[in-house]
């Protein structure tokens, strides 16, 4: 599985950091006598493309110019692929693609061709001019992030800190039900109360993670704007008879049919998931996989790379204290020299209930968009809140000379070479200070008590092998409050 290794180092190193380039730029002239007219502006799209992005711009507004806008496909306006949308003057980009597209425009197959972009003119004085400029972006699917990628323009929040979320829940786009509103019988629930209840809960970001599809991404694009401090992550829950996996900054279709001819094996799948640039996290790894739990378990029936996984769904709801608990799974994975991500998700089926965000991931990124918050997972720079609070934190760093690492990260260290380790928290003072090394136990003498301050420090000494370090919170029952992710010594790479 090579090739599976390289092109998931290429997925760790991918960022968007700059919009690139649109690949056309469409430019015309108005004038008053284009007044109460339509002009289609013909581009042609190419073979190979998934989605089509145009941001408008024009001059004259402060003429009272308006120009309204649609989409025409290849064919006719009342053909099959024709008209794929009309958004007036209320929108100057949107996008289209076979899953989703935004809110005035129709999702459908992006064929190739002759397409042109629908100028309506309502108003344009006598005597004025206005020049327009579309820009056109053509994405594939194995292209990673572009401009449309995202449901924002921009990151809410340019900030570099702590993010807070939850990964996993489902609504009527796959298995997710409520009461209706008059409370007589449990409905399909719209996915607006279980996105409501998560910006209540005061979350930074959640992933809408419907089985097998992506039916969700158009009605999320239309809530984005609104819910304009929590980020909305495409997601969906890929479930097969062999295991289920998040799929997380993919809108484009992924074959789910794991045994046919096109997917036999987990390998496959993950090759496809990391063409697409995605982030993949087993989910509930140690669930049955029989009749009370059809597909459930991670079963796969024959071997799996499995560093074509960048996370592990440590925590389900609320498992941690019982057999079936994913952590124990997720152990195994790094002593056998992975360096994968625990998270955590609700598994929330009903999103008028307190249950979502109960875990909360929280993810150190440099900014809350798609990228950041995926960045940060795939860096392991994340920690899980058991019980899903707001406030709190568990910070860890490490130190062995010059170098400095926080959870997710390596440190080379030679044998007899000691290591510093600060562990800041935040409301978890009188709790446990939980040290595990390689899944063993290590008792700082004195210091596993966590003062008012917050702050702990210890001092490991290498040996010259690898080792993966962590720090727990548990409480005086001994009950997991907040589970970290490793600090790794000695091993680079996965």
């Amino acid at each position: 599985m090579r090739a599976l290794t390289a092109i998931a180092l290429a997925c760790f190193a991918a960022t968007a950091a700059a919009e690139r380039a649109p690949d056309l730029v469409l430019r015309g002239e108005l004038t008053g006598k284009d007044h109460h007219t339509y002009r289609e502006a013909p581009f042609d799209v190419p073979k190979g493309t998934s989605r089509i992005t145009i941001d408008v711009d024009y001059t004259g507004r402060d003429e009272r110019t308006t120009i309204d806008l649609g989409l025409l496909g290849p064919g006719g306006f009342v053909e099959q692929d024709g008209f794929r949308g009309w958004s007036g003057g209320n929108k100057h980009r949107f996008t289209v693609s076979a899953t989703d597209a935004t809110p005035s425009y129709l999702p459908g197959a992006i064929e190739p061709g002759r397409w042109r972009l629908e100028l309506g003119i309502p108003n344009i004085r006598p005597s004025s001019k206005s020049t327009y400029t579309a820009k056109v972006w053509f994405s594939r699917d194995d292209e990673g992030f572009g401009p449309e990628r995202g449901l924002t323009e921009q990151p809410l929040d340019t900030r570099d800190r702590w993010y807070r979320g939850d990964l996993h829940m489902h609504s009527v786009h796959s298995d997710g039900g409520c009461l209706n509103a008059s409370g007589t019988k449990k409905v399909p629930c719209p996915l607006f109360l279980t996105v409501d209840n998560a910006s209540k809960r005061g979350l930074d970001f959640v992933a809408l993670s419907e089985h097998n599809t992506m039916s969700q991404v158009s009605e999320m694009r239309a809530m984005q704007p609104y819910f304009d401090t929590m980020l909305l992550i495409p997601a969906r829950e890929i479930t097969t008879f062999e295991g289920h996996a998040n799929l997380f900054g993919v809108s484009a279709p992924i074959d789910f049919r794991l045994g046919t001819k096109d997917v036999p094996d987990w390998n496959a799948l993950l090759a496809a998931v990391a063409k697409a640039h995605g982030v993949i996290s087993i989910n509930h790894p140690m669930r049955p996989n029989d009749e009370t739990c059809m597909g459930c378990g991670f079963t796969p029936a024959s071997p799996v790379d499995m560093r074509g996984f960048q996370a592990i769904e440590a925590v389900n709801g609320t498992d941690t204290g019982r057999k079936d608990s994913g952590i124990p799974f997720w152990e195994k994975q790094l002593d056998a020299g992975l360096r994968i991500t625990a998270i955590g998700g609700s598994d929330s089926h009903d999103g008028s209930k307190p249950g979502v965000g109960t875990p909360t991931t929280v993810v150190h990124a440099r900014e809350l968009s798609i990228e950041g918050i995926l960045d940060g997972i795939r860096a392991g720079h994340v920690f899980v809140d058991i019980e899903g609070t707001r406030e709190r934190m568990l910070e860890v760093r490490a130190r062995a000379g010059a170098q400095e690492a926080e959870m997710g990260d390596a440190l080379a260290v030679a044998r007899g070479e000691p290591v510093h380790v600060e562990v800041r928290t935040v409301a978890l003072s009188g709790q446990k200070m939980v040290v595990t090394v390689d899944g063993r136990r290590v008792e700082p003498p004195g210091k596993d008590v966590i003062g008012a301050g917050g702050s702990q420090s210890f001092d490991w000494t290498g040996d010259g092998k690898a080792h993966w370090l962590r720090v727990d919170v548990r409480d005086a029952q001994g009950h997991l409050l907040v589970l970290g992710n490793p600090v790794y010594v000695n091993r680079q790479g996965f």
